[in-house]
């Protein structure tokens, strides 16, 4: 059975050309992707993300309002008892903001820019059905490190 994976695009943002190839390579790798589609309430994500038993919730974000919206996201999931749903993170995201993103709950922060490739691998490590690859996406190891 595939992994099962919500990639949405919460808060105001409308530009999902980003969420729809992230979705898509994820699709091609083997994982069973759920999209929401633009301007999603981050409790409409949490319940998507209950009612259809995904691992992993992927925010895309291009607004700047990452910080907000991720940990509003994990708090929601909580609230759904569903603390176990690891969050993700990916788009317009200033590297500053990464160690404030992982303190907020997420489990990988993905920077625009990142390959697809690598965004792979590490979703693949974070589900148990891969490797890490720790060059391109940022833990809450590796922060822990720098």
């Amino acid at each position: 059975m595939a992994v099962r994976i919500l990639v949405a695009k919460p808060g105001l943002d409308g530009h999902d050309r980003g969420a729809k190839i992230v979705a898509r390579t994820l699709r091609d790798a083997g994982f069973e992707v759920i999209y929401t589609g633009i301007r999603q309430r981050i409790e409409d994500i949490a319940s998507i993300a209950v009612q259809e038993d995904v691992a992993v919730v992927g925010l895309s974000i291009l607004s700047g309002a990452h910080l907000a919206l991720t940990a509003r996201t994990v708090e929601a999931l909580r609230a759904c008892d569903a603390a176990d749903i690891a969050v993700v993170v990916g788009g317009t995201i200033p590297h500053a903001d990464v160690p404030k993103l992982l303190a907020a709950g997420a489990a990988a922060v993905f920077p625009t820019g990142t390959p697809l490739d690598k965004l792979v691998r590490e979703i693949r490590a974070l589900t148990g059905t891969g490797e890490p690859d720790d060059k391109e996406a940022i833990t809450e190891e590796q922060c822990a490190s720098e």
